[in-house]
């Protein structure tokens, strides 16, 4: 099948051209210098014959929407968006390679390399999930490189926009990291595809093909999609991937949506996991926190600033208890962001950061009362809150059924966003919040497992093993 010569690049005011890029179905891309900064950029320029005025508009929402992700480190940062005189709507993005495409078929990425990327990527669609949007094409070819070498996810928002505008037919599936449900049009995308379509990509990246190509074998589409819809994940192939990774691979590309991971948040702590345990650092979790992003300077002041109660609290069962997201910490009316590394969202007010303060947070506590005699003297009593301090399981318990043990704990003390990391003596891992774990076992089996509690992508104490010998 012969492939399209591009479109002539469109003459834009402040950027000469230099060279075409790449093509794609809906737009070219093409290499431009702009002249004031100067530097070179990558300018996406939707082709002519698809454009018109409800493609426009939408094109103009979807520029918007990605002028706010891209504030995110790890989705391509995207620097203005316009149309040209000649009535094509093109964005101006930062230049980025695409040699990880390339290089994941013909070498293999160490494995730590790849859990860092997957962190990082799992950190940007998590945030695009968090504001309401899927990416609905997650694949090698779409996370690019940054000239310091980090991944970035790219494409976002014109495929999805032109199936919303009822073209999804033209608009084409990435078949190798499409989730069976979406192959077989019971769902234009959901986050549970989109789990599928990530721990797809991670596979590619570490097995060198897609998960359902199989080497010396056809590999059509039709084959394709009859082997991804009956969901049998092969091997990876490769002595150094961890039987863990395979099985959280597995389970995040399940044929049923619900037995996945209930967000890409909980798929990238199992990643994090696993970087534990190859000892290498976890890499952090990058979630943007809505709550900063809308803070004018006021609102700043206002939620740093301490206050004496006066009078009784509310009641706590009249209150509305919020999540905090991950990295967010509140104590007395002080609201810490966790520095992780991320460039600030342009426009928003200077962010109170625990820079500095990575293990202690000092939190002032007013109207402290010290009765002496009759006299009551109110006084600021300054307390050390070590944040550090990761509480410890120690009380496992284990009760044994006709063909599994099934252990349980006492909370001991988890906040919001932390999790529970267990493993067993026969390597099966989880990352769950729920203070129990099932075992299959049969008559002989010595089943153990251990528990630590996993907050902010560092582990606390372990349990301490608890064994059952399991009599049938």
């Amino acid at each position: 099948m012969a492939r399209r010569l591009p479109s002539q690049p469109p003459v834009l005011p402040g950027f000469s051209t230099i060279r075409i890029l790449g093509s794609g179905g809906f737009a070219d891309v093409f290499l431009y210098e702009q002249n004031m900064p100067r530097r070179q950029v990558a300018v996406k320029v939707m082709l002519s014959e698809i454009v018109n005025d409800q493609v426009r508009q939408m094109f103009q929402a979807e520029a918007n929407l990605m002028a706010q992700l891209s504030a995110h480190p790890s989705i391509l940062t995207v620097y203005q968006a316009s149309v040209s005189s000649d009535g094509r709507p093109y964005l101006v993005m930062e230049l980025c390679s695409s040699s990880l495409s390339e290089r994941y078929r013909r070498e293999r990425i160490p494995v730590p390399e790849v859990l860092r990327i997957a962190v990082k990527i799992g950190s940007a669609i998590e945030t695009a999930h968090r504001a309401g949007v899927l990416h609905r094409d997650i694949k090698p070819s779409n996370i690019l490189l940054t000239a310091y070498g980090h991944p970035v996810l790219s494409d976002f928002g014109i495929a999805s926009t032109l199936s919303e505008a009822d073209t999804q037919e033209s608009v084409g599936l990435s078949i190798p990291w499409s989730a069976p449900e979406v192959l077989m049009d019971e769902t234009p995308g959901s986050i549970e595809s989109e789990i599928w379509s990530l721990a797809a990509t991670v596979y590619s990246l570490l097995a060198g093909r897609s998960p359902f190509e199989v080497p010396g074998e056809s590999n059509k589409s039709t084959d394709l999609i009859s082997r991804i819809n009956r969901a049998k994940v092969q091997p990876i192939g490769r002595s150094d991937v961890p039987p863990t990774l395979e099985r959280v691979l597995q389970k995040a590309m399940s044929r049923r949506p619900e037995a996945r991971p209930l967000s890409v948040l909980e798929l990238v702590r199992e990643f994090q996991a696993i970087e534990t345990e190859l000892g290498v650092p976890q890499t952090p979790i990058e979630v943007a926190m809505d709550d900063w992003a809308l803070a004018t300077v006021s609102d700043l002041e206002d939620r740093t600033r301490i206050r004496a109660v006066a009078g009784a609290a509310t009641p706590v069962k009249n209150r509305r208890r919020r999540r905090l997201p991950p990295g967010t910490y509140s104590s007395v009316g002080t609201v810490l962001r966790q520095s992780v590394g991320g460039p600030q969202s342009s426009g928003t007010s200077p962010i109170v950061q625990s820079r500095g303060m990575q293990a202690l947070a000092w939190v002032l506590v007013a109207s402290a009362v010290l009765v002496i005699g009759l006299g009551a003297t109110a006084t600021l009593v300054l307390i050390k809150a070590n944040t550090d301090v990761i509480p410890k399981v120690t009380d496992i318990s284990a009760a044994t059924s006709v063909d599994a043990v099934t252990f349980s704990w006492s909370d001991p003390g988890l906040r919001a966003n932390d999790s529970y990391q267990i493993t067993t003596n026969t390597g099966g891992s989880s990352i769950q919040t729920a203070a129990a774990y099932r075992v299959d076992a049969k008559s002989g089996d010595r089943v153990c497992i251990t528990v630590t509690v996993n907050r902010e992508g560092k582990t606390g104490g372990p349990s301490g093993e608890k064994c059952v010998d399991f009599g049938g």
